[in-house]
């Protein structure tokens, strides 16, 4: 029986932050990036965060993604267990320093941390496929539109 008590632990931490998520809509997301120092930050611009989040998970930070090499990522930025976050079960460098369960809720400046951390790496942006793949070389000044913001829309 000790297993289902595991399973009862862990169906009720996704629960709780599934209560306490939210998908964020596009403009509201950008002013929170811009608030938060991410216009600019290693070249990239907001633009570039929207696209890289819309495709990473739809702007959900409850969004997890399960990989076939065991890992798995979290939030809305897509931060995955092997080397940024602790999710108590793949094994990890843990580089942000945070529980990957503290990835999934509303609060976003821990993931905007983590990002940051992210982006500071060698691999930069292109650590997420989906911004390469998206976003990269695009004109991402769709991004910010209609949102009455003057920010730096071109990639790093």
């Amino acid at each position: 029986m000790p297993a289902w008590g595991s399973v009862v632990v862990t169906f009720s931490m996704l629960m709780t932050a599934a209560v306490d998520a939210k998908i964020y809509e596009r403009c509201e997301l950008a002013l929170k990036l811009q608030k938060s120092s991410l216009n600019g930050y290693k070249g990239y611009g907001i633009g570039d965060w929207l696209c890289m989040a819309h495709y990473e998970s739809g702007f959900d930070t409850s969004f997890v993604n399960h990989n076939p090499d065991g890992s798995s990522e979290y939030g809305i930025f897509q931060l995955n267990s092997a080397w940024w976050c602790n999710n108590g079960i793949t094994p990890t460098q843990n580089l942000c320093h945070i529980d990957c369960q503290n990835l999934l809720n509303h609060h976003i400046l821990d993931d905007i941390f983590c990002a940051k951390r992210v982006v500071s790496s060698q691999n930069s942006m292109a650590a997420w496929a989906a911004w390469t793949q998206h976003c990269t070389g695009h004109d991402l000044s769709k991004w910010l539109k209609g949102c009455d913001m003057h920010v730096k829309t071109g990639s790093g």
